[in-house]
């Protein structure tokens, strides 16, 4: 397996689908500029032309939705790997107690020599029977790698070390960081369509104000916006996925 020409397509490809995430963006604040300068002209103050910095302030208060909404939820992603594992339900492993657990530990700490990085934490979902694992950090740093009891159980020592060399290739690419950016930012995109939406509801007595017209448009280009910054999420996580699996290979010499 030509595990390097693997590694380099699918960080082309998610260069080529970063660009994409950048140039929704840049589409969202036009179709918003667009959207408001059509109502603007299709109302009765159209006729006079647009007021001043119309277009200026129209994409100033877009991007400080999108910028605002990004830097809240990655905000509220705080705390390190290990607070995010254990808000999920895992604890540290116990290599003393524990054969199984002692075993992971020695994996970690040999994976972690073959990728020439600092050893995460390893740490151990005990309520989970099914077969999975995860990695979480900023950075070396707060890296930690958690596994499943049922992987603890059920994995050979081979099947174990492929599963962890695959979370250990998502920490070693920036994978955790890269996902946890994406997801602010397609939050900060649906922000738009939280602002248009709000500007579309009726008052008290049940009738729409003047703002429902460019709220009506706002809501538009901000699901649209929202939707495509999903797909193109999904399709990032999907090429990392792909070099997650050919890291693996480098990791544990084993193409099996």
């Amino acid at each position: 397996m030509r595990f390097f020409e693997a590694q380099e397509q699918a960080r082309g490809q998610t260069r080529r689908l970063l660009l994409l995430f950048a140039l929704t963006v840049v589409a969202l604040v036009l179709a918003v500029n667009g959207s408001l300068a059509l109502i603007w002209r299709l109302s009765p103050l159209g006729f006079h032309g647009y007021p001043a910095y119309f277009f200026s302030v129209n994409t100033a208060m877009t991007l400080l939705f999108v910028l605002g909404g990004w830097w809240v939820e990655t905000s509220a992603l705080d705390g390190g790997g290990q607070a995010l594992a254990r808000r999920a339900g895992a604890r540290e492993a116990w290599p003393s107690n524990r054969e199984a657990e002692q075993r992971l530990c020695n994996i970690v700490q040999e994976l972690a020599i073959a990728a020439s990085m600092k050893a995460p934490l390893a740490m151990v979902l005990p309520r989970d029977s099914s077969i999975n694992a995860f990695a979480a950090g900023w950075d070396e740093d707060d890296a930690v790698v958690a596994v499943t009891q049922g992987a603890l159980d059920n994995l050979t020592r081979d099947e174990l070390m492929g599963l962890l060399a695959h979370e250990f290739s998502h920490l070693r690419e920036g994978d955790t960081r890269l996902n946890m950016r994406l997801a602010g930012m397609v939050f900060g995109l649906e922000m738009i369509f939280n602002m248009g939406s709000s500007m579309c509801e009726d008052d008290e007595l049940g009738r729409h104000s003047f703002l429902a017209w460019p709220g009506f448009a706002i809501k538009a280009a901000g699901c649209l916006g929202g939707l495509a910054g999903r797909i193109l999420k999904a399709a990032v996580s999907r090429q990392r996925e792909f070099l997650a699996d050919a890291r693996a290979v480098q990791f544990t010499r084993s193409k099996d």
